[in-house]
């Protein structure tokens, strides 16, 4: 089976480098630092999941999920949120936002794994 591309955004490397490292046995991991790249990337490639940070530099976190939920091309991509931010209301706007689903830094691969088995689980049968 091929492998499904995974895109992580965010503007920090050292997290891009260690998702890269968790998933990059399995998928193929696409790397972005901004929104804009973002945006770009999700179009042009079409990830079958996106893991973003919510603060990031040129457009924020918040505002590309709402540009993939409502961009014909890419509303079907999950978005998952990858934060330092827990709060409840951060996670109630990214749901308003369109995210399906939310994970609080720092996290293990196990919890992004199964975060992941859960939005695609074609993956996983």
């Amino acid at each position: 089976m091929d492998k499904q591309k995974i895109l992580i955004a965010d503007d920090e490397p050292g997290i891009r480098l260690v998702v890269s490292r968790m998933l990059g046995e399995e998928y193929i991991v696409l790397e972005a630092a901004d929104g804009e790249e973002t945006l770009d990337i999700a179009e042009r490639q079409q990830p079958a999941l996106i893991l973003m940070d919510l603060m990031m530099p040129k457009i924020d976190g918040y505002a590309a999920c709402l540009r993939i939920k409502t961009d014909q091309v890419t509303k079907e991509i999950p978005v998952v949120v990858l934060t330092a931010v827990g709060h409840e209301l951060n996670k109630k706007f990214t749901e308003e936002m369109g995210a399906n689903g939310y994970i609080t830094k720092p996290f293990t691969r196990e919890i992004l794994l199964e975060e992941m088995r859960r939005l695609l689980p074609s993956a996983w049968q």
